[in-house]
């Protein structure tokens, strides 16, 4: 990244206040503290029309015996149809990589540290998929290890942005998975989960502009770290929400790309109701179409509107 996500991040960000929902209605005026400095919005669904807020964590399976590979890299296979796949470097290098590529020909490049099991989604749906692991040689050289093929149609077709993988790693213990059942309590519906939880992100998480400008190549949030710390980057923002909305069995889509001439992270969401929301961060009271909580907290609403616009000004590359 090379300080990537500080100078683009950064570069999003103007001085404003925080961004109010108009489309809370009357639970926006039951706000109560959580913790001391923290928000949480509380029901007025009527008996009868409540959601069950009970956590579901899906956790990866690492069992199996499809899986492709020499003695320095592994590729389990066996679960993909569930939209993932986990991957290990095991040879004596610092360092691996795999370059993974699906039918929309857009290429991702993980990280691998030796002996770590990641769980890698696919998320091009499903095809054929190409993958290639390689080992660090020197410097910034790098050498083929292992590289192959595989088909795989995805039954689960929710999977890959339902479970946890290297992006967005929680699991049953983690403290936002508690949160997001905390703050789901007594909500009618996923789109007002969805309404609570951002809501609760972009008053509670403050933009880091240090960390934006000194943040290394192949960080990776921890999303429990800053929910304790109460302050991150458009990455940090984007995993933690869509850990807590994972969580409560809604689909979120972590998403990398440009807004405008800037290189940020936001997220998509996915409700029966309403199919994916995604080009826009307006809440007009019944959709969402983009939801981008660095935007909110950090962004005056007039400007955010104006730089959004129709939601051309957003251009996805890669999701997670």
């Amino acid at each position: 990244m090379n300080n990537r996500w500080g100078r683009i991040c950064l570069s999003l960000i103007w001085t404003g206040v925080l961004l109010t929902l108009c489309g809370c209605g009357e639970a926006g005026a039951n706000a109560r503290a959580l913790r001391e400095g923290e928000t949480i919005i509380t029901s007025t669904a009527e008996e009868g029309t409540v959601r069950d807020n009970t956590p579901v964590v899906l956790i990866p399976s690492y069992d199996g015996d499809n899986i492709l590979g020499n003695e320095k890299a592994a590729i389990n296979i066996s679960n993909a149809s569930e939209g993932y796949i986990v991957v290990s470097y095991n040879g004596e290098a610092s360092l691996g990589k795999m370059q993974l590529t699906g039918n929309e020909e857009v290429t991702y490049t993980y990280d691998l540290l030796p002996g770590e099991n990641e769980v890698i989604p696919l998320t091009a749906g499903s095809g054929t998929y190409t993958v290639t692991i390689y080992e660090n040689i020197e410097a910034n050289q790098f050498a083929t290890v292992y590289a192959t093929n595989f088909d795989v149609t995805i039954e689960n077709t929710y999977g890959p942005f339902l479970y946890p993988n290297m992006y967005v790693n929680f699991n049953s213990d983690s403290e936002v998975v508690s949160l997001a059942a905390t703050l789901a309590k007594g909500a009618a519906s996923d789109l007002e989960v969805v309404s609570r939880v951002y809501q609760y992100v972009i008053s509670n998480i403050s933009y880091d502009h240090h960390k934006a400008e000194t943040v290394q190549s192949g960080y990776i949030p921890d999303v429990d770290e800053i929910l304790e710390i109460r302050t991150g980057i458009c990455f940090d923002y984007a995993a933690m929400m869509a850990a807590m909305l994972r969580s409560q069995r809604i689909p979120a889509r972590l998403e990398i790309g440009y807004a405008g001439d800037a290189y940020h992270a936001w997220i998509s969401v996915f409700t029966p109701d309403t199919g994916w929301l995604e080009g826009m961060i307006v809440f007009d009271g019944t959709t969402w179409s983009l939801v981008d909580p660095t935007f909110a907290a950090n962004t005056d609403a007039s400007d955010l509107s104006s730089f959004i616009g129709d939601g051309t000004n957003y251009f996805s590359k890669y999701v997670y």
